[in-house]
């Protein structure tokens, strides 16, 4: 009979091997695609060159207006709807480009010249594969419920390797440093937890800063949680909802994680004509946008809003500019809203208005991204995405190993209860990771119809060996 202890260790296998089982498909598609995600700029100034690349660093830059007009000239039909700065000098600037039939374009202008170098559709180039497919593996919302349920569980994957890393009876061997003279499985064991041991703070880390992106953890749990205690977007954020952009994630996705759900101004002229005529002159239409592009790029210069922010333009009779300055330090970011109308600045957000836990979320996404301090930072977000494919490899190897032929040999179920501290970590986790704790009770749902279904049989079976 297993002593407690043997019973222990075998329950929580059984759990390391099922959530692993479940969870690699998914860390290999997050590994890989964050890998590449990491070093987006290098990877596309490499592939392509002649769109990120201005003609001049030192040459002075058309107006903004002149270079949506040739945007838009260039792809007759098209609405330039965001425009991205140049982050540095002698780099192009991005618009962000509707055509008539509705796709969405990012078209790369030279800043000296004014002259389109081309366009692509983002979601087709490498990085935006990546992207997409680390967000939600290409299926939208319900991929994206997939991976915060992959990556709530690596969460419980690393807790319980760490448990079965533990050494029993004081035996170290292998624990620290791979027996590197060691055969066959025994030697993949040692690789699997050493990788474990030294990456494992740092794959949940990961976990961790990327949660907040998900639509359920995110969106539902942490953001409002957060902006109801005060510790989110500002409070004088907190106005009703004036436009019907909605929040400012409806016009900028990829604007700071605090400000997503934060409401979107509205400006306060508007008429028949209707907004947003940016770059063309709005004499014939008297109510259309009395601010042009370059007068509003010129407030935001008198406001100091730094270089290589991010322009969305107005949308609608009651839009509003709003500028976004992203920088790989988060400490720097600003928002900044303009009524198209009178050129008011409505909204200045930076850094400091933010609340504890906003700020604590954008340190974290900035490292997550390996953006925060430069090459050292991707290079140190590069090792748990190594250390996951190790991972995964050296599990597999190990399992394919020790599996008779034709059977998926899980680790054997122990009988004996769920001890009470256990019982109360796995609700623990539960609560913190709702997808993670419903999945939890569908497990155990089934695990007990099994159970029970045993008891019959075996009752069953016993009753019919006593029938005379």
């Amino acid at each position: 009979m297993a002593t407690p202890a043997r019973s222990l260790h075998g329950m929580i296998w059984r759990w390391h091997f099922y959530a692993g089982l479940f969870v690699v498909p998914f860390l290999v598609i997050l590994s890989l695609t964050g890998t590449v995600y990491l070093f987006e700029r290098e990877i596309n100034d490499a592939l392509q060159p002649g769109l990120r690349f201005a003609s001049s660093a030192s040459a002075p830059s058309v107006p903004v207006g002149a270079m949506a007009s040739a945007a838009e000239a260039a792809l007759p039909g098209g609405r330039v709807t965001r425009i991205d700065m140049p982050e540095e000098a002698g780099r192009t600037a991005q618009l962000f480009l509707t055509t008539g039939g509705g796709e969405a374009l990012r078209v790369f202008v030279d800043p000296p010249t004014g002259r389109v170098l081309g366009s692509h559709v983002y979601e087709r180039t490498l990085v935006g594969f990546a992207d997409r497919m680390h967000g939600s593996l290409l299926l939208g919302d319900f991929g994206d419920a997939i991976v915060e349920l992959a990556a709530s569980w690596t969460v419980i994957l690393v807790l319980s390797g760490l448990y079965l890393w533990w050494p029993r009876g004081g035996r170290m061997d292998g624990k620290w440093f791979p027996r590197l003279r060691a055969r066959r499985r025994p030697l993949w064991r040692d690789i699997h937890q050493v990788v474990g041991l030294y990456t494992g703070a740092l794959i949940v880390f990961l976990v961790v800063t990327g949660l907040p992106w998900a639509t359920i953890w995110g969106g539902q749990v942490l953001a409002p949680v957060s902006n109801a205690a005060n510790l989110g977007y500002p409070e004088g954020s907190r106005r009703a909802m004036q436009s019907t952009a909605g929040p400012v994630a409806a016009v900028m996705p990829d604007a700071p994680w605090t400000l997503h759900q934060a409401p979107m101004p509205a400006s306060t002229g508007g008429g028949a004509c209707g907004g947003g005529h940016h770059h063309e002159d709005v004499a014939a239409c008297p109510a259309a946008s009395a601010v042009s592009l370059d007068r509003a790029v010129e407030i935001l210069a008198a406001a100091g809003m730094p270089g290589g922010y991010r322009l969305s333009l107005p949308r609608g009779e009651r839009g509003v500019y709003m500028a976004v300055a992203y920088p790989h330090q988060p400490e720097a970011q600003r928002t900044v809203h303009i009524d198209q109308y009178s050129g008011e600045i409505l909204g200045d957000v930076g850094f400091r208005e933010y609340g504890a836990v906003a700020k604590a979320v954008e340190l974290g996404v900035a490292i997550h991204m390996g953006r925060y301090f430069g090459l050292a930072n991707q290079l140190l977000m590069l090792l748990p995405c190594i250390g996951i494919l190790a991972l995964v490899t050296t599990g597999t190897v190990m399992w394919w190993k020790r599996r008779p032929k034709g059977e998926l040999a899980a680790p054997p179920r122990a009988e004996r209860p769920v001890p009470p501290g256990l019982l109360a970590i796995i609700a623990g986790l539960g609560i913190l990771f709702p997808l993670a704790g419903a999945s939890m009770l569908v497990v155990g749902l089934v695990d007990g119809l099994q159970r029970a279904c045993r008891g019959w049989a075996r009752r069953l079976a016993g009753a019919r060996r006593v029938r005379p």
